[in-house]
C-alpha cells in the first residue's frame, strides 16, 4: 500500500512523476486551481482587510472529493504544483480544501521533471511559502477589483459585455498610442546614391557618404543632381582601407519573454501556443525505453542563470562535438535583468540534458514540440559557446570632391554561430558581404551610378513578439501574464490582428478614451510597473499585501465615484455595408471579431447569418479558370487562399498565389518567405526566384 499522496496540476505531470517515485506514492492531478473567487460577485470584503471569499470552482467538486478520499488513506500528502506564485497558491488552496496541517513540510518543488531532480526534491520538502501565496492573492484581488468595479460602468455607459483589466488596458493603450504615431507620421524624403564598381572583373557596391570631407545627407533631387555632376567625369580611386576584428557574442539562454519573441519570429508561433507546447515539453514526453522525461526546465522565468552542473555538461558536449576552440575561456554568466526579481529563483529555460539532441528526439515529438525543443536546445548550446570573430572591412573610395564607402565582413571563426543566431523583428539576418581585395590607390571601373529616392517610414505596428518585448521592458506584467494578456485583448474585441500585427478597434479606442479620462492610473505605465514591483516585494516578504491593496484602493474608490457621476453614455453604431443578407433580406453590417472584421446580419438576434469579408488578390483561379482567388481566414484566424466559387471549386492554398506565372512551365507560382526575403516558387516544377523589393516610396 502507498504511504504518500502527491498532488500536481496536470495528468501529464502526474504520469511522469508517478514513474519516478514508485509504488509507495500515489500521484494525482488537481487539474489546476480548485478554489477561486466567485464569478457571480466581487468576492472580496474590502472593509475587512480585503478578505477574499473563495469557493470551489464549478466542476471541481468531484476532483476534490477524489483527492480527499485519497488523502485519508495515506500517512503523508505532498503538494508538488509548479515552482512559482501560481503553483504556491494552488498548493495553499489544496491544503485548505483537504484540511492539511500547514505547519508541516508539505510543499515539494522542482525546476525540471527528471528522475534525479524529482527524487532530490522529495528529500527536502518545505512549508508553504505564504509570501508567495500573498503575492498571488494580492494580484488576483487587485485584478478582481479593477475588473469587477470598472466593467459594470462600461456595460452601462458604452456596451454590454465589456470589461476592463489592469494589465490588458495598458497593452491596448500601447497599441493605440502606436497607431496614433503612425497616423500622425509625416514622411520625409531622402536619397541614396549607389556606385556599382569593379576591379579585375570583381564587382561590388559603394554608397555616397561625404562631400568636401564632411558627411552629407541627401534630402532632394537637386542635391543629388549636384553630386552626380561632381562625379560624372571623375575617376573612382581607393582611399583609406580599414580592417578590424569584431567579436560577436551569443545571446543569453531563454527567459519566458525571449522564448515567446523568438518562437514568434522563427516559428511563427503565437505566445499562447509557445507556452502550451513548452508546458508539454516541461511536463514530460514518452521517450521509448527511457520512459517519460521532462525535456526542458520550468518555462516561466525571468532569469538567465544556469546551474553549474548544466554548464559543465554543456562544456564537455561542446568540446567533444565542435572542439576546444568553441569552448569559452570561462563559463558564461549572463547579467540579471533589473527589477526581474519576481521569477529569478528559477534557472533560464534550457534542455534538461544537452545530450538529448533534437535529431534523436524526432521519433518521440510532434512537429511543433520538435521545432520548439530544437530552438531551446540550440539557444542554450550557443549561449555556452565561444564568441564569433568577424573581419570587417571599410573602404573609402574617392571620386572628385566626394567619398563613397564600401563595407564588407567575413566570418573568421564562427564560434556560437555554428549552432544558432538570434532572429530580429524584421526577419532579416546578418549575411557575409565579401569585397574584392582592395589597396590604397587602386583605380576602379565605374559600371553604373544609381540614385534612389526613399521616404522615411512610420514606426511599425506591434507584432506579438514586439509587444511582449515592450511589456517586459516597461515592467508590465510577468512571465505568466504575457500570453493570456494578448489573448484577452483580442477576445474582447479591443484589438484585431491584421497581417500578424495588432490594430486597435473602434471599441478599443472608446474604452481607452473612457479609461484615460476617469482611471488614468490604470493606464499609466509607470504606475502599473510600480505595482508589479510592489507585488515582487510582497513575494520577498518586505511588503504587506493588505497595505499594497489599501494604498491602491484609496484613490481608485474616489475615481469610481466620479466616473459613476460623470461618464457619459456612448452609442456605438455598426457600419452598414452595401451587401444584403441572403437569408432575410436585411442589410449586412461590419462587426469586429478577434481575427478582424466580418459581416453579420443587422437583424440579429432574429437572423444570425454571418459571412467573412473576402479580399480578391487579383489572381484567376488556377484550377477552374472561372473564379478568382480570394483571401480567407480559417476558424483559428490563419490566412489562406481559395477560389471564390467554393464549394463548386475546391482550390485552396496556405501560400499566397502570385499574379506572375512560372517562366519555365506557365504554372502557378506562390509566395514563400525565406531568410533573404520573399521568393516565388512554382507549384509544378523546380523554378524559384526572389521577389524584387519595391522602392520604399512605391505603394
Amino acid at each position: 500500500m502507498a504511504d504518500s499522496l502527491v498532488i500536481v496540476e496536470s495528468p501529464a505531470k502526474a504520469k511522469t512523476i508517478g514513474k519516478y517515485l514508485g509504488s509507495k506514492y500515489i500521484v494525482k492531478a488537481s487539474m489546476g486551481h480548485v478554489r477561486d473567487l466567485p464569478k457571480s460577485q466581487i468576492g472580496v470584503e474590502v472593509e475587512n482587510d480585503f478578505n477574499p471569499k473563495y469557493i470551489t470552482i464549478r466542476g471541481k467538486g468531484s476532483v476534490l472529493k477524489e483527492l480527499k478520499d485519497a488523502s485519508k488513506k495515506v500517512k503523508k500528502v505532498y503538494l508538488a504544483a509548479d515552482p512559482d506564485r501560481e503553483g504556491e497558491a494552488i498548493a495553499w488552496h489544496l491544503a485548505h480544501a483537504l484540511d492539511l496541517d500547514e505547519s508541516q513540510n508539505l510543499r515539494v518543488v522542482f525546476n525540471e521533471i527528471t528522475k534525479s531532480a524529482v527524487k532530490d526534491a522529495f528529500k527536502s520538502p518545505r512549508k508553504i511559502n505564504m509570501d508567495l501565496v500573498n503575492a498571488q492573492q494580492a494580484r488576483r484581488i487587485l485584478d478582481r477589483l479593477v475588473g469587477y468595479k470598472i466593467s459594470p460602468l462600461l456595460w452601462k455607459k458604452v456596451k454590454k459585455g465589456l470589461s476592463a483589466g489592469r494589465v490588458q488596458s495598458v497593452a491596448v493603450k500601447i497599441i493605440l498610442d502606436r497607431e496614433n504615431e503612425i497616423n500622425d507620421f509625416i514622411p520625409e524624403e531622402y536619397w541614396t546614391i549607389t556606385a556599382k564598381l569593379a576591379i579585375k572583373n570583381a564587382a561590388f557596391e559603394a554608397k555616397f557618404l561625404k562631400l568636401n570631407g564632411a558627411k552629407k545627407e541627401l534630402g532632394n533631387q537637386q542635391e543629388v543632381n549636384e553630386i552626380l555632376s561632381f562625379i560624372q567625369d571623375a575617376s573612382f580611386e581607393v582611399g583609406e582601407v580599414k580592417e578590424r576584428e569584431r567579436q560577436r557574442h551569443p545571446s543569453a539562454p531563454f527567459t519566458t519573454s525571449s522564448l515567446q519573441q523568438e518562437a514568434a519570429r522563427k516559428l511563427g508561433f503565437r505566445a499562447a501556443k509557445t507556452m502550451s507546447v513548452a508546458q508539454q515539453l516541461y511536463e514530460g514526453v514518452e521517450l521509448g525505453k527511457e520512459g517519460t522525461v521532462g525535456l526542458i526546465t520550468y518555462m516561466r522565468t525571468d532569469s538567465t542563470r544556469i546551474s553549474e552542473t548544466a554548464q559543465e555538461e554543456a562544456k564537455e558536449y561542446i568540446a567533444g562535438k565542435y572542439g576546444s576552440d568553441f569552448v569559452p575561456e570561462s563559463p558564461r554568466q549572463y547579467s540579471k535583468k533589473k527589477g526581474a526579481n519576481a521569477q529569478d529563483a528559477h534557472e533560464a529555460i534550457r534542455p534538461t540534458s544537452i545530450l538529448r539532441e533534437p535529431e534523436s528526439m524526432k521519433p518521440f515529438l510532434s512537429r511543433d514540440q520538435l521545432r520548439l525543443y530544437k530552438l531551446i536546445w540550440e539557444r542554450f548550446v550557443a549561449s555556452q559557446m565561444a564568441s564569433a570573430v568577424l573581419d570587417t572591412l571599410s573602404v573609402d573610395i574617392i571620386a572628385g570632391p566626394t567619398v563613397f564607402r564600401a563595407t564588407g565582413s567575413k566570418v573568421r571563426f564562427p564560434g556560437f554561430m555554428k549552432v544558432y543566431v538570434e532572429g530580429n523583428d524584421d526577419g532579416t539576418t546578418e549575411e557575409e558581404k565579401f569585397l574584392p581585395e582592395l589597396h590604397k590607390g587602386d583605380v576602379l571601373t565605374k559600371q553604373d551610378i544609381e540614385p534612389k529616392q526613399h521616404f522615411t517610414q512610420p514606426p511599425p505596428r506591434y507584432t506579438e513578439a514586439r509587444l511582449v518585448r515592450t511589456l517586459e521592458e516597461l515592467g508590465i506584467g510577468r512571465p505568466s501574464t504575457y500570453a493570456p494578456t494578448l489573448e484577452t485583448i483580442q477576445k474582447r474585441g479591443y484589438v484585431a490582428i491584421e497581417e500578424k500585427k495588432f490594430v486597435p478597434t473602434e471599441l478599443g479606442e472608446l474604452v481607452i478614451e473612457q479609461m484615460e479620462q476617469f482611471f488614468p492610473e490604470i493606464l499609466n505605465v509607470e504606475f502599473t510597473a510600480n505595482m508589479e514591483e510592489d507585488l515582487d516585494h510582497v513575494e520577498e516578504g518586505s511588503e504587506d499585501w493588505v497595505k499594497v491593496l489599501a494604498e491602491f484602493y484609496e484613490s481608485f474608490e474616489k475615481r469610481l465615484e466620479v466616473a459613476e457621476e460623470e461618464m457619459k453614455e456612448i452609442e456605438i453604431e455598426d457600419e452598414v455595408s452595401d451587401e444584403i443578407c441572403e437569408k432575410c433580406g436585411k442589410p449586412l453590417v461590419y462587426k469586429l471579431g478577434r481575427f478582424g472584421k466580418f459581416l453579420a446580419c443587422s437583424g440579429f438576434p432574429d437572423c444570425r447569418n454571418t459571412k467573412p469579408i473576402v479580399k480578391d488578390i487579383g489572381v484567376a483561379c488556377p484550377k477552374c479558370k472561372e473564379g478568382h482567388v480570394v483571401e480567407r481566414r480559417s476558424k483559428k484566424g490563419r490566412v489562406f487562399y481559395g477560389c471564390d466559387r467554393y464549394p463548386e471549386c475546391d482550390f485552396v492554398s496556405w501560400d499566397k498565389p502570385s499574379l506572375k506565372p512560372c517562366p519555365n512551365c506557365s504554372s502557378l507560382m506562390v509566395e514563400k518567405k525565406s531568410k533573404r526575403g520573399i521568393k516565388l516558387q512554382c507549384t509544378a516544377c523546380d523554378h524559384m526566384e526572389m521577389v524584387e523589393e519595391q522602392d520604399e516610396n512605391e505603394d
